[in-house]
């Protein structure tokens, strides 16, 4: 976990504020909170914000994934799972509740390679 994201930073956008902070928790338990932020341009502005928000649509679209093909393998049951791997969005939600640029194994650098936070 780092205070800066590897490229760019918060060039002239000041500190973090507590705003940016519960915007970027409510986008990893609550996905469509995250859409909405990257559809408002004051949000969006935000380097902190948009960070989150991109990362915690990635973070889900994994997670969901993963339940999906648990859920195929084991012919339904792993839909069980689903709740509890749920609570796996919680870990960067409460991290980025802090201000801290969260740093998700994979996704945070997948992103960046991508250029989209």
């Amino acid at each position: 976990m780092s205070e800066q994201p590897g490229t760019g930073g918060m060039s002239g956008m000041g500190e973090v504020t507590s705003d940016d902070k519960l915007w970027s928790a409510l986008g990893y338990p609550i996905p469509i909170v995250a859409i909405i932020v990257l559809l408002m341009e004051e949000k969006k502005a935000r380097p902190f914000i948009k960070f989150h928000a991109v990362q915690a649509l990635v973070f889900n679209v994994v997670l969901w994934v993963l339940i999906f093909l648990v859920s195929a393998i084991t012919l339904g049951f792993g839909a069980l799972c689903a709740p509890i791997l749920w609570l796996a969005t919680l870990w960067p939600a409460i991290d980025s509740y802090r201000g801290n640029y969260t740093e998700v194994p994979v996704i945070s650098s997948f992103i960046r390679n991508q250029g989209w936070a």
